[in-house]
């Protein structure tokens, strides 16, 4: 997998939604999800995991290193468990020793592991690991409409008594009138909006996990691409919008160790990098309908020393990263 990355990094990202439900609450009967102070619509961490995990997970057939452990319909003690027999066999209490050694396996194995973290205490004990990557909720630019869209299902689903074979139900539908065979259903969506994502990447977390150089370039192309794998009918259309912008810290010092360790530590504070980031829409525009209504503007002459800013997109099949100057031909970006 190559070397531990040795530099602190923030990243922010732009995805979009068209006639779709990006992130429903189950609160909420499955609507999207909002801020109902101001309407601003929310998509969880979580939910951008399960893409990067998704995504991961077809691009690499869910093999080691690239193993996904959290997915669906799975126990997790499964694979606690089998870290501890591939690392000495299960005792009834492991000791420091043995939770590290069945941790470290699990990291050498899951990607998604050794990027997010996980709770690993649940069955034979395997500790708990922070992940070095870490995501803020996505919240929309604007304000967004949820609506709730009613819709008709052209079958039944009912379970009569008395019915058990499938000639039972043949039977059963010949008798019922042609109306009784079809019923009513809901489709809750946003007709469109501009969502904003943040992410931290620490290199002393990643030390501890084993994150590396490989694991970075597989996040970039997992967040431009994830949406790419994660088709349905419920989200509409979504998408990833480029470039992703990365901050990379560097280091300033004359002194090759003491700027390592700049690097690593990093060398301005996140939001204050954020901040050089905004979206705005543009002028005459009061409901916006799609990317094009919108600019991206960039301080990039404002990004502090001992920081480098990159510009990552998808070109010709794989993702690359202008740094410290944008590509050419990006509509929508202003660079300042």
């Amino acid at each position: 997998m190559g070397d531990n990355i040795k530099n602190r990094y923030e990243f922010l990202y732009l995805f979009d939604c068209v006639n779709g439900n990006p992130n429903g609450d189950p609160d909420s009967g499955n609507a999207p999800r909002i801020d109902p102070q101001d309407m601003h619509g929310l998509v969880s961490d979580v939910a951008i995991k399960r893409r990067i995990r998704n995504y991961v997970q077809a691009a690499h057939g869910n093999e080691p290193p690239y193993s996904i452990f959290i997915q669906k319909s799975t126990n997790l003690n499964k694979p606690i468990t089998k870290a501890h027999e591939e690392t000495g066999g299960i005792v009834e209490k492991a000791n420091v020793d043995k939770v590290r050694a069945a941790q470290k396996w699990i990291c050498d194995n899951f990607y998604d592991v050794r990027t997010f973290g996980a709770v690993l205490s649940t069955g034979p004990n395997a500790g708990q690991v922070r992940g070095p990557v870490q995501l803020t909720f996505s919240r929309s630019v604007s304000p967004i409409l949820p609506m709730d869209i009613s819709i008709t299902r052209m079958a039944v689903t009912d379970s009569p008594k008395g019915v058990v074979t499938s000639a039972d139900y043949e039977k059963w539908e010949k008798e019922q009138a042609e109306d009784t065979l079809r019923t009513m259903g809901r489709k809750a969506l946003i007709p469109y909006g501009l969502y904003m994502g943040q992410g931290f990447i620490s290199s002393h977390l990643a030390a501890d996990t084993g994150f590396s150089d490989a694991d970075l370039e597989l996040l970039w192309d997992a967040l431009l691409n994830m949406f790419e794998q994660d088709r349905s009918a419920s989200k509409g259309l979504m998408s990833t919008l480029q470039p992703v912008i990365i901050f990379r810290h560097v280091g300033t010092d004359s002194d090759l160790n003491q700027r390592q360790r700049q690097a690593m530590l990093g060398c301005a504070p996140a939001h204050k990098l954020f901040d050089l980031v905004s979206v705005e829409l543009k002028q005459g525009v009061s409901v916006p309908r799609g990317k094009s209504d919108y600019q991206l503007n960039v301080k990039a002459s404002a990004v502090p020393k001992g920081v480098e800013i990159g510009f990552a997109v998808s070109e010709d099949c794989k993702t690359k990263i202008y740094w410290n100057q944008p590509p050419a031909g990006m509509e929508g970006l202003t660079i300042q």
